[in-house]
């Protein structure tokens, strides 16, 4: 799966023209960020996505999996914007997302096309994860004409030596 993830993130790195090298010199230990604390610049860089169902899933045989790369929201500084490329049975999928993190609390919104809400995702930093993990769900937006997918446990780990 780490195969994946990084062929994932390099595609859609790569593909977008955004890729940036990690560090090459090793960085002095920063201190540990609590969720509350956590500020939304925090959330910028790449990040491995695993998604899987909330009723008879498991993260240890996940439904889903990807990549997102945060960067700061054009518009709303205090948001981000990103890419998300991530793998389900039998195809690919790519969307725009646009979230921020609030009080330790993490709120995302995905697009297929950039325009229509497709899904959100609410979820918190991890108390153990130093602000480089956050977990929570992902459920179908309401409203929508296709059939919504099953609610989604996701767990994002942020990606060492990225932004």
């Amino acid at each position: 799966m780490k195969h994946l993830c990084l062929a994932l993130a390099c595609t859609l790195l790569c593909g977008a023209g955004l890729a940036q090298a990690p560090a090459s010199a090793p960085t002095a230990p920063t201190a540990c960020t609590s969720g509350g604390d956590m500020v939304p610049s925090q959330l910028y860089g790449l990040w491995q996505l695993v998604l899987w169902p909330q009723e008879g899933g498991s993260e240890a045989a996940p439904a889903s999996s990807g990549a997102l790369l945060f960067e700061r929201h054009p518009e709303y500084p205090d948001s981000v914007r990103g890419n998300l490329k991530r793998s389900t049975a039998g195809n690919d999928r790519q969307a725009v997302v646009s979230g921020d993190v609030t009080d330790g609390e993490f709120n995302l919104d995905e697009s297929a096309d950039g325009v229509n809400l497709d899904a959100v995702w609410e979820g918190s930093v991890t108390a153990s994860g130093c602000g480089q993990e956050l977990r929570g769900i992902r459920r179908s937006a309401q409203g929508r004409s296709t059939p919504p997918e099953p609610v989604m446990n996701f767990v994002l780990k942020k990606v060492p030596g990225w932004r």
